[in-house]
Formats: structure tokens, C-alpha cells, sequence
């Protein structure tokens, strides 16, 4: 059997490793535009912010482990065309320039996604840097260092860990987003307030309900951002916008949402047989809505990726969906969502939302130091059923929100969750538990 592999970071590298443990005659070959695989981009926050002492552990993988498994792994090539109908697909060696065909039965496409950058006045300009891959990383680590005034565009989780990361490094940071509130998507009110708070007490701008209209430059580098209401000095600029399926290499071959996510069946199986996807490429389900939708999250890579390798000869193992639960950590406070928001149920679903919030402390009273938590819990007000949630608090208490993801991918009540088995003891928690809490100031 021989497989090919489109792309290489976290989709793809699990593919790869778990089909060469079920196969071990399986003759794979990867091909992957750039020199190295499984770089972990949610780190590069930590190591512009020297948080990490050792850079290189962003990585899980490297070209010379797959080698070691007996994979033909081609770095530095890039995938040109692709026949499907044929399954040949056209490759060029970035290095030597030489075109060639290489054949397939079966075709694994992990081709990720790419950052959105709109066409700005001035766009050009050096010292205006994206960030997604190790390359990048290690530009804004690069110039950062003669950096005086930052300007990072775009308020989604990439985007206010970079912010953090620059005001650590002693840098004048902006934080500009054309919605009203930074991590509009992930987070309610009550949690981003708390979080604009903390950025303003260590002397981040909060420009939210601003569009980028242009950049000012001089000498070729960038001198400002421009927006609908403001102008900021910036002489580096992160453009944290938001990310988009990198798929241009199919389009018209393989059934895709409009925005060019490949839409996957509960196998992994794209509309054209004996070719799967995964990642960042292609589309997710969404158990708290019952859609398709498009959520680039590494832990949903990973398990896709693993999947393909299960069902690449056969439909053996289904893809359970997601939640799209995720956590982040700003300064002192240590947040978690995972499902609908109630904003998004309100704008995305036709479900009858409603909330609760509650405020506790996360152990009893009685204890020598106890910690304040916010936890929120969202539900269908006619079903019942519990749809997201999200908390806060300076002590580690995150892990409550994968509880939750649990909770809403088995379609769980309210009134279910209130009456919920769950351990009591002092150094941990209170008699009932914050999950049931929250769920029973629901009823």
C-alpha cells in the first residue's frame, strides 16, 4: 500500500506515526514544504516571552524520527498539483528546482492552515510578521529584541499571549481588534472584562471596535497602524487575525465549505475515495451545535490525524466530534471554555439560550486559603441540554471545563449534571461539587 502524505505538523505526523504501526508494510511518503515537522505554535508566546528555557522542546517530532520508522520523508518539497482521478500528484524539490510525479493509493491530506492577511495600505513593510510556524517565531523572536512599540492585530488566543509576551519584554503594546472585545469567540463578558482589566493595569492598549485601515512606513519599515479611530506607533506588528484552511491545492476537486475547509465524513473520508484529511484543513463536527464548522485546535489534529490511520483500509473507529475546548492563561488569571458561548448560541444556533454565572470559593472556608472562581454554565432552555461553559480563577482550575466538554458531548441535562457523582475532600473542593453548583443555580 502506498500512501502519500500532503503537509506535516500535528495532523499529519500522527497520521503518519499510527499508520506505520498498524501497516508496517505500508510504503509512506511525506511531503512537507518546510525543513521541520510538529512545531507546537501555541508555544511560541512562551519563547518570545522567555518563559521556556529551551525552544527546541516545541518540538515532538523531527524529520529524522519519521525516517526511523522506515518513512520517505521529504522536506523542503512542495505539492503543485493533484490528480485525483489518476492519484498521481506533481512535486517540486525546493532545493534543486526538478519537478516529478509520485502515484498513491492512498492520499492523506494534513495540509493545515495558513494566517488571514488582508491586502492593507502598506502591507509590504518590513517588520509587519505573522505568526504560525517556527520560522515565524523565530522573526518576532529576532526582532523583537530592537523593538520600542509594538502593535498586535488581531484578539483571538494567539494574539493576546503575544501581547502578554511583549509587555513581559518591557515593549509599549497595542492589542487592536475590529470586535468590541478581546477573545470575542471563546469568551462571554464577564470573563473578557476581566481580562482587558488585566492588560490595562500592566499597561497594554486595549483598541477593540478597530478596524486596520492602513500602514504608515518609513525607509521601508513600518512606523504605524492606522485604524478607523486611532494611529498607534508601531516599529513591529503582529498580524494575529485569524486562520484560514490551506486548501487552494484541491479547490473544485473535493467538497469544500466556502471558506475552503474540506469536509470530512465521520470516517475521516473526503467526497473522493481513498483520500482522508484532517487538521487544521478541513471541517469539524460540533457536538454543542449538531454542524460542521471550522475550529483549528491542535487536539482536534491530533485525534483526526490519528483516526485516518485507523480507518485508511476500512471505517473502524468514528470521529466523536468536538467541543472545541481550550484554556489560556493571562497573567494571574487562568481562564477555560469549552462549547457555545452564550453570544455565539444566540448569533450561530436557534436554540432557546440562557446561562447562569455563579461566584465561589473553590474549597470550604474552614480551610487555611481557599480562591475565588467564576464559572458560567450555558443550556437549552427547552432541552435541557448543557451547551459550553467557561471559568475563571488565579488558582489552576481549568480542568473543570474538560469535565464539561465530557458533560456536552453525551448530551447531558442540566438537571443530570446538578446530580452529578463527584469526589468531596477539603484540600480540593466543597461537599458539592462547582459543576453541580452552577448546574443547580440553573434549575
Amino acid at each position: 500500500m502506498k500512501v502519500v502524505v500532503i503537509g506535516c505538523t500535528h495532523a499529519g505526523t500522527f497520521a503518519i506515526m499510527n499508520t506505520k504501526a498498524l501497516y508496517k508494510d505500508a510504503k509512506i511518503t511525506v511531503y512537507e514544504r518546510n525543513d521541520n515537522i510538529s512545531f507546537l505554535s501555541c508555544g511560541i508566546a512562551l519563547d518570545v516571552a522567555k518563559v521556556i528555557p529551551d525552544p527546541n522542546k516545541l518540538f515532538y517530532s523531527s524529520p529524522q524520527a519519521l525516517a526511523d520508522l522506515g518513512v520517505n520523508t521529504k522536506m523542503e518539497h512542495d505539492v503543485q498539483s493533484v490528480d485525483l482521478a489518476n492519484k498521481i500528484i506533481k512535486v517540486q524539490d525546493l532545493k534543486t528546482k526538478k519537478v516529478f510525479e509520485h502515484s498513491y493509493d492512498k492520499l492523506i491530506i494534513t495540509l493545515g492552515s495558513w494566517p488571514i492577511v488582508p491586502k492593507f495600505e502598506g502591507g509590504n513593510l518590513e517588520n509587519i510578521l505573522l505568526c504560525k510556524n517556527h520560522t515565524h517565531a523565530q522573526a518576532i523572536i529576532k526582532k523583537a529584541k530592537d523593538a520600542k512599540n509594538v502593535v498586535v492585530i488581531g484578539a483571538g488566543y494567539i494574539g493576546v499571549e503575544l501581547a502578554e509576551a511583549f509587555e513581559m519584554l518591557g515593549k509599549k503594546t497595542v492589542l487592536v481588534d475590529a470586535e468590541p472585545r478581546i477573545m470575542n469567540k471563546y469568551l462571554d463578558k464577564t470573563y473578557t472584562d476581566i481580562a482587558e482589566d488585566a492588560f490595562k493595569t500592566h499597561g497594554v492598549k486595549i483598541a477593540t471596535g478597530e478596524k486596520v485601515s492602513k500602514f504608515e512606513g518609513k525607509n521601508g519599515k513600518v512606523t504605524a497602524v492606522v485604524t478607523d479611530k486611532g494611529k498607534y506607533e508601531a516599529d513591529l506588528v503582529a498580524l494575529c487575525i485569524g486562520f484560514r484552511p490551506n486548501t487552494d491545492l484541491l479547490k473544485g476537486q473535493l467538497d469544500m465549505l466556502p471558506n475552503g475547509a474540506i469536509v470530512i465524513d465521520e470516517y475521516m473520508q473526503t467526497s473522493q475515495k481513498d483520500v482522508f484529511a484532517a487538521g487544521d484543513c478541513c471541517v469539524v463536527s460540533y457536538n454543542p451545535a449538531g454542524d460542521k464548522r471550522y475550529i483549528p485546535l491542535a487536539t482536534n489534529a491530533v485525534r483526526m490525524g490519528t483516526l485516518v490511520a485507523k480507518n485508511l483500509v476500512k471505517p473502524t473507529l468514528k470521529y466523536m466530534g468536538t467541543q472545541g475546548t481550550s484554556g489560556i492563561k493571562i497573567y494571574e488569571h487562568n481562564i477555560a471554555s469549552t462549547g457555545l458561548t452564550e453570544q455565539m448560541a444566540k448569533a450561530t444556533t436557534n436554540f432557546d439560550v440562557a446561562s447562569v454565572t455563579i461566584t465561589d470559593n473553590d474549597r470550604p472556608e474552614f480551610m487555611p486559603s481557599f480562591e475565588k472562581v467564576t464559572i458560567t454554565l450555558v443550556y437549552d432552555k427547552t432541552s435541557r441540554r448543557v451547551l459550553g461553559g467557561q471559568i475563571i480563577s488565579d488558582k489552576d482550575l481549568t480542568q473543570y471545563m474538560n469535565t464539561l466538554s465530557v458533560v456536552i458531548q453525551n448530551n447531558m441535562t442540566v438537571e443530570e449534571l446538578a446530580m452529578t457523582d463527584f469526589f468531596f475532600q477539603p484540600h480540593f473542593n466543597k461537599p458539592f461539587n462547582l459543576l453541580n453548583t452552577v448546574a443547580s443555580a440553573a434549575l
